[in-house]
């Protein structure tokens, strides 16, 4: 080691054994994409382990999650993440194991989850992580267990408040998110439409996760099999999207239904994002129609809460949760590129270690 802060105290059995590396490797922003992103905007290179300040953990990453919430970061669209920047490591949530602490309750040995970016290895601020269950798949706590989860959980229950009987609708349900969604929805006694971008990703939905109907919004016959998929029409609007899809539920709406502003992955890889949709406000007026986005870092005091239920569901075999893998550090950027193409299901996960 070239640096003696990150080596842990010879009187600690524990962490003496660590394994702690001289260099690492990590991802950045080769250049902040100005119009469709591709991997030629990432860079890999290697750099010295960083050292560790009071209180700092220095963990290796043994997964990584992509969402597409993070084009919108390299797009500068999303506020909380600031501005977006070259030659600084692509930011995200991984999973890794503690090989060095310099934190009173945070052992060495333990699998923590965090803002570790894109890196083999990363310093963390232990106020800031999370110790998880290191018997658990890293998918699994990136996923149903991590933000994705989370977001589905507050953002359908808290604000979409969908009552047993009612019609959700979930866009992008084959996603991250969406898949999620509606699953819950339908733990909640709801009727639940997906919309999806493929017809395997739609007869997915309903086959393998028990949607009532699903809508392929590439279909050219969309506004009407979407009209025709919601008799009903709409109670609650789970929205991923934004554009189009946004456009056509507003216009099916039920008088007091609500939408859940999630995302707006429509919007995100282009340099040219399209208007909103028409009929805003008179729409919202006319059918008394509420429209709410929300951030789940909202909900931190409440995520072990979430956490729980949400684990009793896969346990019990009602919640499945889908995952895409990648291998290597390296795949990050194809991975990223995949999931904005519509070419990943559920969870987009980035394995670093085995």
């Amino acid at each position: 080691m070239s640096d003696d802060s990150t080596t842990a105290p010879p009187d600690d059995p524990e962490q003496s054994t660590a394994v702690v590396p001289e260099t690492t490797r990590q991802i950045v922003i080769r250049e902040v994409p100005q119009g469709q992103l591709e991997a030629t905007h990432f860079a890999l290179q290697e750099v010295p382990v960083p050292s560790l300040g009071e209180g700092e953990l220095l963990v290796e990453t043994l997964a990584i999650t992509i969402g597409a919430g993070q084009r919108a970061g390299l797009q500068g669209s999303a506020g909380y993440a600031g501005p977006a920047e070259a030659d600084v490591v692509m930011t995200g949530t991984g999973v890794g194991r503690v090989l060095v602490s310099n934190h009173d309750s945070i052992e060495a040995g333990a699998v923590v989850m965090g803002l570790t970016g894109w890196t083999e290895h990363a310093v963390l601020n232990g106020k800031r992580a999370t110790v998880v269950d290191g018997a658990v798949a890293p998918a699994t706590l990136l996923g149903a267990l991590g933000t994705n989860g989370l977001t589905a959980y507050f953002g359908l229950l808290d604000v979409g408040q969908p009552q047993s009987g009612e019609t959700v609708v979930v866009s992008a349900a084959g996603g991250s998110v969406g898949h999620i969604v509606g699953q819950i929805a339908k733990l909640r006694g709801a009727t639940v439409v997906g919309v999806a971008g493929s017809d395997e990703k739609c007869a997915s939905l309903i086959d393998d996760l028990g949607f009532d109907r699903a809508v392929n919004y590439k279909s050219d016959d969309f506004r009407a099999a979407f009209k025709a998929a919601t008799p009903d029409r709409i109670d609650v609007y789970f929205d991923n999207t934004g554009g189009d899809i946004l456009g056509s539920a507003l216009f099916r709406m039920n008088a007091h239904g609500r939408i859940v502003c999630c995302g707006v992955v429509s919007q995100y890889d282009t340099s040219t994002p399209g208007p909103g949709p028409r009929g805003v406000p008179g729409l919202l007026v006319n059918n008394r129609v509420r429209m709410q986005g929300f951030l789940v870092f909202d909900y931190a005091d409440r995520f072990a809460e979430a956490r729980a239920e949400i684990s009793n569901w896969l346990a019990s075999g009602e919640l499945i949760a889908r995952t895409t893998e990648f291998d290597g550090l390296d795949a990050a950027p194809h991975a990223f590129v995949d999931l904005l193409a519509g070419r990943t299901v559920g969870t987009t996960v980035v394995n670093l270690a085995s």
